[in-house]
């Protein structure tokens, strides 16, 4: 059986957790690690190298790019790193820049991968890929509103005392300020959750500006994120056909095409099999389109 291969490109704090939860979990056979400091991904193999005989059999190195060849997933945490209070979208000139020289060094090697990206404006960095790559849509994912999600079902579950997996939610749209809570939708065992207006204001609230709260006290977000990215790739190479709101390209979504953003979505090891088009309300129809409309704007201010 041909050996699972998985690159990440960037090591900083979101990349070395996610190589490492990753090979925690065991999830493929080989791990490369790449980044513009050498001697950072250098260290990190070797130190999760070390660590083997308490694990398995996972292949780890620090690569080139010349090492995405035969990859099955390339996952892109590589970018400037978001400061206290500062909006994701503020990243996105710089991150632009960084990803221009990235995708083409990835392309040289790998044309028939999927591009997993992490770095944030994580929606418009997906279309950016997605239009720079020429790929099919389905084989570049956005890690979309996951994150957001899981944040959102873990509030809901703390407020009414259940575990959060036992909570179904959905956060859609713009991974960041304009994100919007399926309030509609949101159930436990199929019941609609009985919470107030000012309690569902508050979780919102607290789902959305999650990342805030956590740069300023440690300087970065990482763990979760690294989870949602397991999550991810698990769902690819195992073709679990799960339901995961990822970022991908919407084509008459509630009326809105041409724009990347977070929505419920078929996963299995093609990628995004199928966007799952869920019934929302008029009020969170708007809110989606006044998301959208702001990742537009966005992507207009973007060239490849």
């Amino acid at each position: 059986m041909k050996k699972t291969k998985v690159v990440v490109i960037g090591v900083g704090a979101v990349g070395s957790t996610t190589a490492y939860t990753l090979l925690l979990r065991g999830r493929m056979d080989e791990l490369v690690l790449i980044d513009a400091n050498a001697g950072k991904a250098v260290g990190d193999a070797l130190d999760m190298n070390h660590g083997m005989p308490f694990l398995g059999q996972t292949k780890v190195w620090a690569g080139t790019y010349e090492d995405c060849k035969g990859a099955d997933i390339v996952i892109i945490t590589a970018g400037a790193a978001q400061k206290p209070g500062e909006p994701r979208l503020n990243l996105l000139k710089r991150n632009i820049a960084i990803y221009e020289s990235i995708v083409s060094e990835v392309l040289k090697y790998n044309d028939d991968g999927i591009l997993l990206i992490a770095t944030n404006p994580v929606d418009i960095m997906s279309y950016f890929c997605w239009q720079k790559s020429g790929w099919p849509t389905h084989r570049v994912i956005g890690s979309g509103t996951l994150l957001d999600s899981a944040r959102f079902r873990y509030l809901i579950g703390e407020r009414l005392k259940l575990d959060p997996r036992s909570v179904h939610a959905h956060i859609i749209g713009e991974h960041g300020d304009s994100e919007l809570p399926v309030w509609s939708l949101a159930n436990v065992a199929g019941s609609s959750i009985a919470l107030s207006e000012e309690e569902k204001s508050d979780i919102f609230v607290h789902t959305r500006d999650a990342a805030y709260e956590i740069i300023e006290a440690k300087g970065a977000t990482y763990y979760a994120i690294a989870l949602a990215l397991d999550r991810i790739v698990t769902a690819i190479l195992r073709n679990e056909s799960a339901v995961l709101n990822v970022s991908t390209l919407v084509d008459n979504y509630h009326g809105l095409s041409d724009v990347y953003m977070g929505v419920p979505c078929v996963v299995d090891r093609q990628g995004v099999r199928e966007v799952l088009d869920i019934p929302i309300t008029e009020e969170e129809k708007a809110l989606l389109h006044r998301s959208a409309n702001k990742l537009k704007e966005l992507i207009d201010t973007i060239s490849v």
